[in-house]
């Protein structure tokens, strides 16, 4: 059996994916950072509940949410990644790319782990303390 490799295209994709896997939950945890923490101490400062109409506790709340989100979809990306090169390395591919792929899908996993981590326990206390804190 003879297999094709990857055309340009889906060389592309992949590595935009991979990439995705690697440092998506990275970009995810600074949007996080700037967006909840960032928004609620901007509000407080002028002496509001509200951001854009909206109370402070549901910005907050989505800027936990979609961060989290984020981060999930680029784990679910690194795990795929890392199985999909075991599977090529256990075929007896000498490839080095598919090594170096896999590396960067095992980083990807654990950063991605950490960041969820990061961004869920930083959303409680964002969340549970109360806004506005003197």
């Amino acid at each position: 059996m003879t297999t094709t490799p990857p055309g340009p295209r889906a060389r592309l994709t992949g590595g935009v994916l991979l990439w995705y896997g690697v440092l998506g939950g990275g970009v995810a945890w600074a949007v996080h950072v700037l967006a909840a923490w960032g928004l609620d101490e901007l509000a407080c400062a002028a002496g509001s509940d509200r951001v854009l109409a909206m109370p402070l506790g549901r910005v907050v709340g989505l800027a936990v949410i979609v961060p989290a989100l984020v981060t999930a979809g680029s784990l679910a990306v690194a795990a795929l990644a890392w199985r999909r090169t075991a599977r090529a390395q256990a075929t007896g591919s000498q490839d080095r790319a598919y090594g170096r792929s896999r590396m960067l899908a095992v980083v990807g996993v654990w950063a991605n782990l950490l960041f969820l981590t990061i961004i869920v326990l930083g959303g409680v206390a964002v969340l549970v303390l109360p806004p506005c804190q003197l």
